[in-house]
């Protein structure tokens, strides 16, 4: 056992969601002391870093109601159940973009709020990018406009808050450092 390690001796699940549930854990600390845990469950994520030949990053701005603002950000979507995360990536990026990859290479993962949730995003870098036939872009919920950013300009929108999303920050840093 982790020296660190909390353990739950009673679970409520308080809400159950179409995209989150919402559990509150009574946990044993390793002084043991009690505490309770309140725990978002996420099913995990993808997020595609998409770059054309040109070198530009494909975003997509749209309106995110927790924030009360429109943001600029690279395509992701969560996991459906059963779906492997590339097939993830690969349909996020046509619904959202109008794109598609012949290539999809895994960058990393990573955990996006641990203290609260467990939402794991998986990051991928799509290439040899085409345009698929016309289509709408977004689900029937979701509303976006495409976006190509060079990263400085990405850079510059990251400084205005205009990119203000932990992913595509991340994304946008990571073809920086990587010249991809």
């Amino acid at each position: 056992m982790n020296k660190f390690e909390e353990k739950t001796v009673h679970t409520e699940k308080v809400y159950e969601g179409k995209i989150i549930d919402l559990e509150i854990d009574d946990v044993i600390l390793p002084n043991k002391k009690t505490s309770k845990r309140e725990i978002v469950r996420h099913p995990g994520a993808v997020a595609i870093l998409a770059m054309t030949g040109e070198g530009k990053i494909i975003m997509v701005e749209q309106y995110r109601k927790p924030l009360g603002k429109s943001i600029i950000e690279i395509p992701a979507g969560k996991l459906e159940p059963g779906e492997e995360s590339v097939k993830t990536a690969a349909r996020e990026l046509e619904e959202e973009t109008g794109y598609a990859a012949r290539q999809f290479d895994f960058i990393m993962s990573y955990y996006t709020s641990p203290g609260f949730a467990d939402e794991k995003i998986e990051l991928f870098l799509a290439k040899d990018l085409y345009k698929v036939e016309e289509q709408s872009l977004g689900d029937d919920d979701e509303f976006v406009e495409l976006i190509e950013l060079t990263p400085t300009e990405a850079i510059e929108y990251i400084k205005q808050e205009r990119i203000h999303d932990a992913k595509t920050v991340h994304a946008v840093y990571y073809a920086l450092m990587k010249e991809v």
